[in-house]
C-alpha cells in the first residue's frame, strides 16, 4: 500500500505543477544541427545498447545546442533536464497513458497469481496429445493472453514446457512460438500494455502537425487504420500455424525437431522462471482471468462509443447517419472519441474486478491482493521511465525543427511511398542492435510521423494519400522492431522466452532468426513496398500469406512421425 501510495502522491505533484509550467523547450532557429539530438541518441543506444542513458545525452545535447544559441551556459543546460521532464509530464494525455499503464500492469499481475492463467492455460491444453496438437495449444494460448507480451512469455512458456517435452517437442520451437506469437499479439491487439505508449506516441505526432487533428483524426483511428499494415506481425502468426498444421520445418529448427523426436526419453523439468503461483484446483477458474479482461475490453468499448457520440469536454459528439453504412458510422465516431478516457474506464474496471474476484472467492487476502498489484505496478515502471524520456526528446527535436529540416532535406529526392519500406528497416536494425522494441519505439516515433507527414505534403500528394503513408509509417516502426527484438540475442523477450522454455538461448536465436528474416522479407517485398504505391490489405495480405506458405511446403521438410501422448 504504501508504493500505491507514493505513485499517488507522484502523480497528484505531477498535476499540481500545471499552475506552475514554465517553458524549457523553445523555439529555435532550424538547420543541420538539429539532427543533433535524435542521431546522438540512435547512436549511443547502437553503441552501448542501453536506451534509457542513450535518450538522457540525446535531450542533454538538445539542450546544450538550444543553450549555445540563446547564450546560455551548458551547465545552465544540464540544470534544465529535470524541468524538461516535468514539462514532458505536464500533459493530461501523458498522464492519462501512465495511469492507464500502472493499472493494467497491477491487472494483469493479479490474473497471474488468482489462478486465471492457471485454469485458462489447463482448459486449452487439455486436448493436446500429438506433437502437432500440442504446438497448436502453445499458439492459441500465445494469441489467448495477448494483453501483455511478459506475461505471455513467462505464463505460456513456463506451464507447456511440461506438456511439449511428454509430447517431444522440442525446446527450441517451443521457445520460438513463445517468443513469435508474445510481442506480435501484444502489438496490435486493442488493448495491452503497449498500446497506452503507442497512442502517446501517435497522438504527439498528430499534436505537432498543423491542423494534424482535422486532417488526421484521433490516435485511436489512426492505430486502427495502421493496422491494415501490421504485416510482419500478422504474417509472423500466419507462419507458426502454418509450420505447425503442415508438420514442417527447415533450417537449424528442422535439426531440433527431428532430434527431439528421436529421444527415447523427455526431459525432466527444470525451475521455472517468472512464477505463476499454484493456487488450490478449486479455486482455479479461467472466468478469474477472463471477467476482468471482457470488463477491461467492453468498458474501454463503451467509452470510445459514449465519448465519440456525445462528446467529451472539447470534443464534438457524432450524430449517427442513416444515410451511411456501420461501419462508416462506427469509423466517424471513433475518430471523434476520446480514447485516453475510454482506455482509463476499461483499464479501472478491468482491475477493480480482478480485485473484487480474487478477494471474495477468498483466493487471496486483501493484503497480499494489493501487494501483488504493487508488484505489477513497479513492473511497468521501466516503461513509463522509457515514455517520459521519449516524450522529452520528442518535445526537443520538434522546436529544434528536426522534422522540417529533414523534410527540407529530402524534399524532391525522396519518394513518400518508399518511406515506410526504409523505416521498418532501420526500425529493425535499431531493435536489433538495442534488444529493445519500447526503445526504438521511443527513438523513432518523435521524428518519423511529424518528418513523414512534411515529406508528403512537400511532394504535393493529397491528403488521404498522404495519410495511408503515415498510418503505414505507424506500422513500420512497430512492425521492425517486433522483428529486430525477434532477431536480436540481447532482446529481452528473447532471453525471456529461453528462459521460460528452458532453451539454450544461443539455439533459441540460431533456430528462430531464419524463420522471422523470412516473414521479414516477405512483409518488405510483399506488404511494405506494394502498399506505400496505394496496393490494398486484401490484394497484400492474402499474396504475401500464399507466398509463405508456398516457402513452407517447398523449402520445409516433414518432421518424423509424431509421438503419441500415453
Amino acid at each position: 500500500m504504501r508504493f500505491l501510495g507514493l505513485c499517488l502522491t507522484l502523480i497528484i505533484s505531477v498535476v499540481h505543477v500545471f499552475a506552475q509550467e514554465t517553458t524549457v523547450v523553445e523555439t529555435t532557429i532550424i538547420s543541420w544541427t538539429s539532427l543533433i539530438p535524435p542521431l546522438v541518441a540512435i547512436a549511443l543506444a547502437l553503441i552501448l545498447r542501453e536506451v534509457l542513458l542513450s535518450l538522457t545525452i540525446g535531450i542533454f545535447s538538445g539542450l546544450v545546442l538550444m543553450a549555445v544559441q540563446s547564450g546560455d551556459s551548458i551547465a545552465g543546460a544540464f540544470l534544465k533536464i529535470p524541468m524538461a521532464f516535468k514539462q514532458s509530464l505536464v500533459n493530461a494525455d501523458h498522464i492519462s497513458i501512465i495511469l492507464f499503464t500502472l493499472m493494467i500492469g497491477a491487472m494483469v499481475s493479479i490474473i497471474s497469481k488468482n489462478g486465471g492463467m492457471m485454469a485458462l492455460v489447463k482448459k486449452i491444453s487439455k486436448r493436446a496429445t500429438t506433437a502437432r496438437s500440442g504446438q497448436l495449444a502453445t499458439w492459441m494460448l500465445g494469441i489467448a493472453i495477448f494483453f501483455d507480451d511478459y506475461a505471455n512469455t513467462l505464463v505460456v512458456g513456463n506451464t507447456m514446457r511440461p506438456l511439449t517435452d511428454r509430447l517431444k517437442i522440442s525446446r527450441e520451437k517451443l521457445a520460438y512460438i513463445v517468443d513469435s506469437t508474445a510481442a506480435p499479439v501484444a502489438a496490435v491487439a486493442f488493448i495491452t500494455t503497449w498500446i497506452g505508449a503507442e497512442l502517446g506516441y501517435i497522438s504527439d505526432g498528430i499534436s505537432k502537425i498543423e491542423n494534424g487533428s482535422e486532417l488526421i483524426g484521433s490516435a485511436y483511428s489512426v492505430f486502427f487504420h495502421s493496422l491494415q499494415y501490421m504485416f510482419y506481425p500478422l504474417l509472423t502468426l500466419f507462419f507458426i500455424f502454418i509450420l505447425i498444421w503442415k508438420k514442417r520445418d527447415f533450417g537449424p529448427m528442422l535439426k531440433a525437431e527431428r532430434l527431439a523426436r528421436s529421444q527415447t526419453e523427455t526431459s525432466a523439468e527444470l525451475t521455472k522462471v517468472g512464477e505463476v503461483d499454484e493456487v488450490p484446483d478449486n479455486k482455479e477458474s479461467v472466468w478469474s482471468a477472463i471477467v476482468p479482461i471482457l470488463v477491461m475490453i467492453l468498458g474501454a468499448a463503451a467509452g470510445l462509443i459514449s465519448t465519440g457520440l456525445n462528446g467529451y469536454d472539447d470534443l464534438v459528439g457524432y450524430n449517427w447517419s442513416g444515410e451511411l453504412g456501420f461501419f462508416t458510422n462506427l469509423s466517424e465516431i471513433i475518430g471523434r472519441a476520446n480514447s485516453y478516457y475510454a482506455l482509463l474506464w476499461g483499464a479501472f474496471g478491468g482491475l477493480c474486478v480482478a480485485i473484487l474476484i480474487t478477494v471474495i472467492r477468498k483466493i487471496l487476502n486483501v493484503r497480499k491482493t494489493m501487494q501483488v498489484a504493487e508488484e505489477g505496478i513497479k513492473s511497468m515502471m521501466p516503461a513509463i521511465i522509457i515514455l517520459t524520456l521519449a516524450w522529452t526528446l520528442g518535445a526537443i527535436t520538434e522546436s529544434l525543427g528536426t522534422a522540417e529540416y529533414l523534410a527540407q532535406l529530402t524534399e524532391g529526392s525522396l519518394m513518400p511511398q518508399f518511406i515506410p519500406t526504409i523505416v521498418f528497416v532501420l526500425s529493425a536494425g535499431i531493435a536489433f542492435s538495442t534488444g529493445t522494441s519500447w526503445g526504438t519505439m521511443s527513438i523513432l516515433y518523435p521524428i518519423v510521423l511529424v518528418t513523414t507527414w512534411s515529406i508528403c505534403q512537400a511532394d504535393g500528394m493529397a491528403v488521404a494519400d498522404s495519410l495511408g503513408i503515415f498510418a503505414n509509417v505507424v506500422a513500420a516502426v512497430l512492425a521492425g522492431s517486433v522483428l529486430g527484438d525477434h532477431c536480436s540475442p540481447i532482446s529481452d523477450t528473447t532471453i525471456l522466452s529461453s528462459l521460460s522454455a528452458d532453451c539454450d538461448h544461443i539455439q533459441h536465436v540460431k533456430t528462430q532468426m531464419p524463420y522471422a528474416l523470412t516473414v521479414g522479407s516477405v512483409s518488405i517485398a510483399l506488404g511494405t513496398i506494394p502498399a506505400g504505391f496505394g496496393v490494398p490489405f486484401y490484394i497484400t495480405f492474402p499474396i504475401a500469406a500464399f507466398a509463405l506458405y508456398l516457402i513452407v511446403s517447398y523449402f520445409g521438410k516433414m518432421v518424423e512421425a509424431e509421438s503419441v501422448s500415453q
